[in-house]
């Protein structure tokens, strides 16, 4: 399980290795433009029911730590899926990797 650290909170945002990893790239791309954004989620199993979403801005404090010691192949189409709902009104909204592959 990955974990996402943002601002000066000591409590992770968990999130898969796998997806993690394609997260971190849309937002790197995204910060690295010095833009602004929202990202969506839902809580996981064994979390209290519900959903949640952080402000991301380039200059608050972001740290990703990975379980995996190496890097997955990414899903260029999963990048994709991600990377469009990140220029939306809604942010990045965490979708499944399969619901990201064409049809």
């Amino acid at each position: 399980m990955g974990l996402l650290y943002y601002g000066g909170t000591s409590d992770p945002i968990e999130i898969e290795d796998r997806a993690l990893a394609h997260l971190k790239v849309v937002i790197a791309t995204k910060l690295r433009r010095n833009e602004s954004f929202t990202l969506s989620w839902k809580h996981p199993d064994g979390a209290a029911p519900g959903r949640s979403t952080i402000w991301l801005h380039p200059s608050i404090p972001l740290r990703f730590v990975f379980e995996a010691p190496e890097p997955p192949e990414l899903h260029a189409e999963w990048i994709t899926a991600m990377a469009h709902s990140a220029n939306t009104s809604g942010g990045i909204t965490m979708v499944p990797e399969d619901m990201a592959s064409p049809e």
